[in-house]
């Protein structure tokens, strides 16, 4: 559960295989409206950790509070967030893909009913995602355009803030 200052959101692991995308998602909206909930899923390849979806849907969320979102949904604009982009194609990137996928899912506000339906469709994992290997490190520099040289200068142990830090740009460039 996220801190007072977020969405009350849990968020989940979970892998799973999606033959139709279209399909899938009708199934996660049928879902979320069933619940009253969002039901937002990241790419875990395309996230720096739970802490990078935690700043996306904590910027999402200040967004609708004050009025100034720049996509028509809670989990257009924290996928917005996430890719650090304001463009909806680029983000969607940062969601569900046909194939395999890794992702974190929020279910905000928190849906004991959700989870357990999800649980058709997903299965739930309980893995070590946090840790940033060098070709992690080397896909994320390309996805958020983070230079050699930032690297070099706040060195490699603190990468995870400097892709956080495109999360919160994207605030500035609104």
């Amino acid at each position: 559960m996220m801190d007072m200052g977020s969405p009350a959101c849990d968020i989940f692991q979970a892998r799973f295989e999606i033959a139709g995308k279209r399909r899938f998602l009708d199934e996660i909206r049928a879902i979320a409206d069933g619940s009253g909930t969002h039901i937002i899923f990241f790419d875990a390849d395309a996230v720096a950790g739970r802490e990078h979806v935690e700043a996306a849907l904590r910027h999402a969320w200040r967004s609708y509070v004050h009025g100034t979102p720049i996509a028509n949904s809670f989990e257009m604009e924290a996928l917005l967030f996430a890719a650090g982009t304001r463009q909806c194609s680029a983000a969607t990137g940062f969601g569900i893909h046909e194939g395999e996928n890794r992702a974190y899912i929020c279910i905000c506000p928190p849906s004991a009913a959700a989870a357990d339906r999800l649980g058709a469709l997903v299965t739930y994992v309980e893995e070590d995602w946090e840790m940033i290997t060098p070709e992690d490190r080397e896909r994320l520099m390309a996805l958020f355009s983070v230079t050699p040289e930032e690297v070099e200068a706040v060195g490699v142990h603190r990468f995870r803030e400097l892709v956080i830090e495109r999360v919160a740009l994207l605030e500035v460039y609104r």
